[in-house]
């Protein structure tokens, strides 16, 4: 039997991440792109079956840095991509949060933010959001920290926080602050541009959701050129293999199906909120391609029924502050509709 103590304590008491059983379920939980595979990708994927793949790819990923940095108007040295956002927030703590050392986030918002801290051994102090699930800028500042960590728009909450607010947190003290923006597209605004401006801020975008490639892992962040080069030293090299390279840079130039995926989210936005209150529901202001919302029967029960019923959404009733509470995605019509009417076959069954 395997001795517990050869794990490193930090270690130790890791649960393993949301695994639902999927099968041919709707999928309304991981917060995807409605829309579905990236056109554009999926063409740039069929051509790479001819792709020499005993060779290893670009180490930096270097063609999709250059696309980056054209699309943004920045350096290619500005970047750095890897195996979806997550490795860049992975990256990052690894540079900056020495084993022991402190890292300030919101609560509530992305689980994962303090699982890559804790498993590079470092600590988590969480700061509450107010009432509006909007930042707390002045007790995150008066908070000792290495890094400040934050999600706009926030998840699960789905609300943007204010700029301002963001930008009091970059200039109020000399420390890291990290800027998740992986739902960023659904917004139109974004605090990559100001990389040039602050030398602490660093910006962390995806391919898993606008642009429709979750499958494929590719994500990556932005940040003056001194911290990029720190990052990058750190970064696995390779860690974006050949293809999803090739598929990114696709992706990225097809804005006309990034444009219709923001926009299916904002014409079914209304729908779906509306539905949800007609059922009873609380629904919180959504600024993102999900809502939140909480329940009137036990969220546990409520998805568990709703996944009997061939629909998946996310329980996160069990986090402090959003007891009973439930985050769905936001569909083309036809899912939504199929989630509102499974829904109510739920509720008038508990009744």
């Amino acid at each position: 039997m395997m001795d517990k103590n050869w794990i490193r304590s930090t270690c130790r008491d890791l649960q393993l991440y949301y695994n639902p059983k999927v099968g041919n379920k709707l999928r309304m939980d991981t917060s995807t792109n409605a829309l579905g595979t990236n056109p554009a990708g999926r063409k740039a994927l069929q051509e790479c079956s001819n792709l020499d793949v005993g060779q290893y790819p670009s180490t930096y990923g270097d063609g999709l840095r250059s696309a980056l940095a054209d699309l943004y108007r920045l350096k290619i040295d500005n970047f750095v991509v890897g195996n979806g956002s997550d490795e860049a927030l992975d990256i990052i703590i690894k540079t900056f949060v020495e084993p022991g050392e402190t890292v300030i986030t919101a609560h509530p918002a992305y689980v994962l933010h303090s699982f890559f801290v804790k498993i590079n051994g470092g600590n988590t102090v969480t700061v509450d959001l107010d009432e509006d699930f909007q930042l707390d800028v002045e007790a995150i500042n008066s908070t000792k920290g290495k890094v400040v960590l934050i999600c706009t728009p926030n998840n699960p909450t789905s609300n943007i926080f204010r700029m301002d607010d963001v930008r009091a947190i970059i200039e109020g003290s000399d420390r890291p602050v990290v800027v998740d923006e992986a739902y960023g597209e659904y917004t139109g605004a974004s605090f990559i541009p100001l990389v040039k401006r602050y030398d602490n801020l660093i910006v962390t975008r995806t391919f898993s959701k606008a642009y429709g490639l979750a499958g494929m892992r590719i994500g990556y962040l932005a940040a003056g050129l001194e911290m990029t080069d720190a990052m990058q030293r750190v970064k696995i090299p390779y860690s974006l293999n050949a293809i999803g390279e090739r598929v990114a840079m696709a992706a990225l130039k097809d804005r006309e199906f990034l444009e219709r995926s923001v926009n299916v989210v904002k014409e079914e936005r209304p729908y779906l909120e509306e539905g949800l209150r007609d059922l009873g529901f609380h629904v919180y202001p959504s600024e993102a391609n999900y809502v939140l919302f909480r329940s009137t029967i036990p969220s546990d029960e409520l998805t568990r029924k709703l996944s009997d019923k061939g629909v998946l959404i996310r329980d996160f009733g069990k986090v402090r502050r959003l007891e009973n509470c439930v985050r769905t995605t936001i569909g083309t019509r036809e899912m939504n509709s199929t989630l509102l009417n499974k829904m109510r076959e739920v509720l008038e069954e508990c009744r």
